[in-house]
């Protein structure tokens, strides 16, 4: 399967993969924070800031929960790449406007 491409600007702001976890693959497997916690080998405080959306999938969780839903930790951490993009180009959009381009890297 081919993989697609975003082209940038994003004008939607990207869901946080915790709430993906939260509002998608919780459900469907019926487990509770605490039990998806002990087998994720996470405490449940530490997952629970990911549901919050207050804390970053790093790159060791996008293992764990890859491992865990079967879907492997590219896509969690491609997800928490294109969130994190997504406020830094805001955040930094005047700085980003005062740079030129180089036309000989482009």
């Amino acid at each position: 399967m081919a993989e697609y491409q975003v082209k940038r600007p994003v004008l939607r702001k990207p869901v946080h993969p915790g709430e993906i976890m939260r509002e998608d693959v919780l459900p469907a497997i019926g487990l509770s924070v605490s039990e998806t916690a002990r087998r994720l080998g996470v405490s449940r405080q530490q997952l629970h800031r990911v549901l919050a959306c207050t804390h970053p999938i790093t790159t060791e969780m996008a293992l764990r929960i890859g491992k865990f839903a079967g879907n492997g930790p590219e896509l969690w951490l491609r997800l928490q790449q294109n969130y994190d993009l997504w406020h830094a180009e805001r955040r930094l959009k005047r700085e980003l406007d005062e740079i030129e381009a180089n036309a000989k890297a482009a």
